[in-house]
């Protein structure tokens, strides 16, 4: 499959890239593993700090020119383009300071003699998607960079350009040779990298097929995985929880990056009848306000679907939707404009035998439901085969931890809809995938955490000792 850039708010074809051939591959991992073992292993933190470091510095100095290549390249509005710009400086600056802290030995109170060395484990292969081309990045490279494992990095076809601009970014920050490593491979290309002895791990943000087939040939390799993929998060929202505020929090959770998140508030989930007209009319009111135009333009505020396929493939599940006795209450259409621009839609009227019930919508759809009681929301909110993140909106805060304990996801935030920060471990349960992202957990996924137990020359050969 080709590398190209198509303007998603036009169908233009910016730029296309070939394939990586074969030797030129097998340059790449053999780089990678000599830059490993032979050097970036062996720097201090405070080295691979500065680096990590000047990289933030460059991303936050040139935020206009990184920020545009996502708005050409995914249709993301150049509003938010710039805030992941921003938050992935943030992920490099956070591990550049913490790291030292982190990846220090351990010692074991309850063995004194013993210590935990974090140490790395060699050449990553990282597996990319186009929503956040540069945030998902930084959560793998940000960590395991500082460890002292090195990368490589299989972006989505549509994002060479800023696939590009990152490998550019760290080489100018001053990552040797190796260290981090752009490659435009194949999926035959990518088969191989992960069974090759050198890669000692694989990470993949990405669909349920290909985390699976990602999962299982590093399984029979004996590699180590971690996997995010996808989620249809619940929001739901108690009967106590003040309107407006909840409104636009469920409006943001849904719309950001045109609804192109995984942790997006997919199902919004309103306990009580009244309670749940009243939302329903507030929140298409909100939906309706959009407007579709250049995402370059700061006014816009509609975004379009990153391709023609991701675009299709919704129009496809709304209409499956409405066939299976939904009703579309607000959009469900294609705009009759340029690019791939899909109406803000709102779905009803959803039972369990629909096929979108069960089903991650990607995109600028809601699935809105209304439930009689709260242990009601809790059964549907966990009637899904995802558990990435979840949302719960109340006035009572305590009450909103209780609640938050009864879902199932690796994510609960109370009254805010699912985010994200450096400091807290991201990830998920069931069909979400496995592992943690971000925070100090960031780190541990891909590293060796050594024992070294420590006992006085002549010592019996097993049991606790005690050194002098």
């Amino acid at each position: 499959m080709p590398y190209q850039s198509i303007n998603p708010a036009t169908g233009e074809l910016l730029a296309s890239y070939p394939e990586l051939s074969n030797s030129g591959l097998e340059r790449a991992i053999a780089n990678a593993d000599s830059a490993y073992r032979t050097d970036w292993r062996h720097r201090s933190i405070d080295e691979r700090a500065k680096i990590m470091a000047k990289a933030a510095s460059i991303l936050l100095e040139r935020k206009q020119e990184y920020a545009q290549y996502l708005t050409l390249e995914m249709g993301k509005l150049i509003g938010e383009a710039y805030a992941e710009v921003e938050i992935t400086a943030e992920i490099l600056q956070y591990y550049a300071k913490n790291a030292k802290a982190y990846l220090a030995p351990k010692t074991l109170p309850e063995s004194p003699n013993a210590k935990v060395l974090i140490e790395p484990i060699g050449v990553l292969l990282g597996i990319e998607p186009w929503n956040f081309p540069y945030y998902q990045v930084a959560r793998i490279a940000g960590p395991q960079l500082m460890a002292g494992n090195v990368l490589l990095l299989k972006h989505a076809e549509s994002v060479p350009q800023s696939a590009l601009a990152l490998a550019s970014l760290f080489e100018v920050a001053g990552a040797p040779t190796g260290v981090y490593t752009n490659l435009f491979a194949s999926i035959e290309q990518v088969g191989r990298i992960i069974e090759d002895p050198r890669v000692r791990g694989v990470t993949v943000t990405g669909s349920e097929r290909a985390g699976a087939a990602v999962a299982e040939r590093a399984g029979r390799a004996l590699k180590k995985v971690v996997a995010e993929m996808g989620g249809s998060d619940p929001l739901i929202v108690l009967e106590d929880a003040p309107l407006e505020p909840t409104l636009d929090s469920a409006l943001f959770g849904r719309m950001f990056n045109a609804g192109q998140c995984c942790v997006g508030s997919k199902r919004i989930i309103v306990v009580g009848q009244d309670r749940g007209k009243a939302f329903l009319n507030g929140f298409i009111k909100r939906m309706a306000s959009f407007n579709a135009g250049d995402p370059m333009n700061p006014a816009t505020t509609l975004a379009p679907l990153s391709s023609e396929k991701a675009l299709n493939r919704l129009i496809d599940q709304i209409e499956q939707a409405q066939k299976g006795g939904a009703r579309i209450r607000l959009g469900g259409k294609r705009i009759n404009r340029p690019g791939y621009f899909l109406a803000p839609t709102v779905l009803t009227d959803i039972n369990a035998n629909n096929p979108i019930y069960t089903q991650e919508l990607f995109g600028p759809v809601a699935a809105f439901y209304v439930v009689d009681t709260e242990e009601m929301a809790i059964e549907l909110a966990n009637a899904t085969p995802f558990g990435l993140g979840a949302s719960i909106f109340t006035a009572d805060i305590e009450h909103g931890r209780t609640v938050a304990t009864k879902i199932e996801s690796g994510m609960v935030f109370v009254n805010q809809p699912a985010w994200t920060s450096p400091e807290l471990p991201f990830g998920g349960v069931k069909n979400s995938g496995f592992g943690r992202e971000l925070s100090e957990r960031g780190f541990y996924e891909f590293v060796n955490e050594k024992l070294v137990n420590v006992a006085p020359s002549g010592a019996f050969p097993w049991g606790p000792v005690a050194l002098n």
